[in-house]
C-alpha cells in the first residue's frame, strides 16, 4: 500500500521546549509493508515515509501503535495520524480522497494486528527522486524534439503548452489532466478539436493560435466550457462560419478571431455579456449582427474587414401578408415570455425561437421581416477601438430587423428627419 502526498512530521515534545513546527508540508512517499525487527527478530508492520532529502525514508511502526486518526477532511485530502511511540502526528495533506482513504484504512488494520496476508503490503524500499519531487503544474514544450512519445504528462499539470511540434491533431493523453487550467497548442497543424476537449472541467484558457482548424463544433460549445472558459484564441486559422451555439461560451472574458476567413460573426453575439476584449481582423466580414449592439467591451479590433457601406434604403423584404399562423404563435411566445422546451414543441421549433430576430420596437420577428443595416460607431460598444480602415473610421454596418411595413417606416422617417437636421 502507497501514498504520494504533503508530509509534515509534528513532534508533540516541542512545545514543551517552547519550540514550534515549520507548519509545512514536503511531497513524500508513504509505504506500508513488512520489515524485520532486529532486536526481536520478528516481522512487524511499519509505516515507511521516503522524502526527496531522505530517499531511504523512516519507519514507523504501526501494530498497537496508533493512538487517533483525524480524518475530519479526508474528503479534502487532508488526515492526521497520531503515533504513540515515538510521540509524533503524521500530518497528510494534497493527497487523493479516495486514495487516502485506503490507506488509512490498511493502517488501521496494521494497528489492531489483523492477519497480514490480508493487507495490501509494499515492499519497503528507498523510493525513485521522480516519485518524490513537487507536482508539476507547468510544462511548456517548443520543439518536437522533447515531446513526449512514450511517457504521460504529469498528472498534477494546471498549464500545458505544445507548440512548433507539427500536432495534426490533439493527444488524448492531454484530455485526462483534469486539473489542466490551460492550453496552448499554437503553432501547429491541428485541423479538428476533439469533443472530449470539452471534459477539461477546470479549463479557463485555450489557446489554437496559428493552426489550420475549419470549424468549431457545436458539442464544444456546449460542453462544461459553458462554466470554466474565459480566454479563446482561435486567431490564424481558416474558419469561415462559427456555430450558432457559439455563444454559448458566456464566461468568455476575451475573443480572438483574427486572421480567419469569417463571413460572419455569430448571430446573438450579445450574449457575450463578459466579454472585455474582442478581436477579429482581417476577416470577410461585411456587416456585424444587429445583437453587437449590446456588447460592452473595454477593447474591440475589426481593422482590416471589407465592411459595406449601409444605406437604410437597401433593404432585405421577407414580410408575408398576412402572417402565418406558426408565425404569429412564436412571436406570441417570445412577447409574453411564455415557457418553451421540447418537452412541450418539435425540437426544431425550439431551435427557430432561440434565434428569433428582434425589431426597433421590442417585438420579436422570426420567418417574417424586414431587414436592413446602418452605420454604427463602434465607440458606443467598446472604449477602445482600432481604426476599422486606413482612413482611420471607427464606424460599422450593423444590421436592423423590423417585424412590419410601420416599423420599417417610422425608422425611415426618424433617419429623414436626422438628414434634415
Amino acid at each position: 500500500m502507497k501514498l504520494q502526498c504533503d508530509v509534515e512530521v509534528v513532534n508533540r515534545m516541542l512545545p514543551t521546549f517552547g519550540l514550534k513546527s515549520k507548519g509545512k508540508g514536503i511531497r513524500a512517499m508513504l509505504s506500508i509493508g513488512k520489515h524485520l525487527d532486529k532486536t526481536t527478530q520478528r516481522s512487524n508492520v511499519y509505516l515507511l515515509i521516503c522524502t526527496a532529502k531522505d530517499r531511504a525514508g523512516s519507519k514507523y511502526k504501526l501494530k498497537e501503535n496508533i493512538e487517533k486518526f483525524f480524518t475530519w477532511f479526508v474528503e479534502e485530502g487532508k488526515a492526521t495520524v497520531r503515533l504513540k511511540e515515538p510521540a509524533v502526528d503524521i500530518c497528510l495533506s494534497k493527497a487523493d480522497a479516495n486514495s487516502l482513504k485506503n490507506f488509512l484504512s490498511a493502517a488501521r488494520l496494521a494497528h489492531r494486528g489483523s492477519d497480514t496476508d490480508s493487507l495490501p503490503l509494499s515492499t519497503l524500499t528507498p523510493v525513485r527522486a521522480r516519485d518524490v519531487e513537487k507536482p508539476k503544474k507547468k510544462l511548456t514544450i517548443i520543439s518536437k524534439k522533447d515531446y513526449p512519445l512514450t511517457s504521460n504528462f504529469p498528472y498534477s499539470l494546471e498549464q500545458l503548452q505544445v507548440s512548433y511540434c507539427k500536432l495534426s491533431r490533439v493527444d488524448m493523453r492531454m484530455l485526462s489532466l483534469k486539473a489542466l487550467r490551460r492550453l496552448d497548442l499554437s503553432n501547429n497543424h491541428i485541423k479538428k478539436l476533439p469533443a472530449t476537449i470539452g471534459d477539461l472541467s477546470c479549463l479557463a484558457e485555450l489557446v489554437l493560435h496559428n493552426n489550420h482548424l475549419e470549424s468549431f463544433s457545436e458539442a464544444l460549445c456546449l460542453s462544461t466550457l459553458q462554466r470554466s472558459l474565459q480566454h479563446l484564441d482561435l486567431s490564424q486559422n481558416r474558419l469561415q462560419l462559427l456555430p450558432a451555439q457559439f455563444c454559448q461560451l458566456r464566461e468568455l472574458v476575451n475573443l480572438k478571431l483574427d486572421d480567419n476567413k469569417l463571413l460572419r460573426l455569430p448571430f446573438r453575439i450579445g450574449q457575450f455579456t463578459k466579454m472585455r476584449f474582442l478581436s477579429a481582423a482581417h476577416n470577410q466580414l461585411t456587416v456585424l449582427p444587429g445583437d453587437f449592439r449590446k456588447l460592452s467591451l473595454e477593447n474591440l479590433d475589426l481593422f482590416g474587414n471589407p465592411f459595406t457601406q449601409p444605406n437604410p434604403l437597401d433593404h432585405t423584404i421577407q414580410l408575408t401578408f398576412p402572417l402565418t399562423l406558426q408565425e404569429m404563435a412564436s412571436r406570441a411566445v417570445l412577447n409574453f415570455r411564455i415557457p418553451y422546451g421540447p418537452h412541450l414543441i418539435p425540437f426544431h421549433l425550439c431551435h427557430e425561437l432561440e434565434f428569433a430576430k428582434v425589431c426597433d420596437c421590442g417585438q420579436a420577428c422570426l420567418n417574417s421581416y424586414i431587414q436592413t443595416a446602418v452605420s454604427m460607431n463602434l465607440h458606443l460598444v467598446s472604449h477602445t477601438v482600432v481604426l476599422v480602415d486606413d482612413m482611420g473610421g471607427t464606424e460599422a454596418p450593423v444590421q436592423r430587423h423590423f417585424c412590419s411595413l410601420m416599423c420599417y417606416c417610422e425608422f425611415l422617417d426618424s433617419c429623414v428627419q436626422r438628414g434634415m437636421r
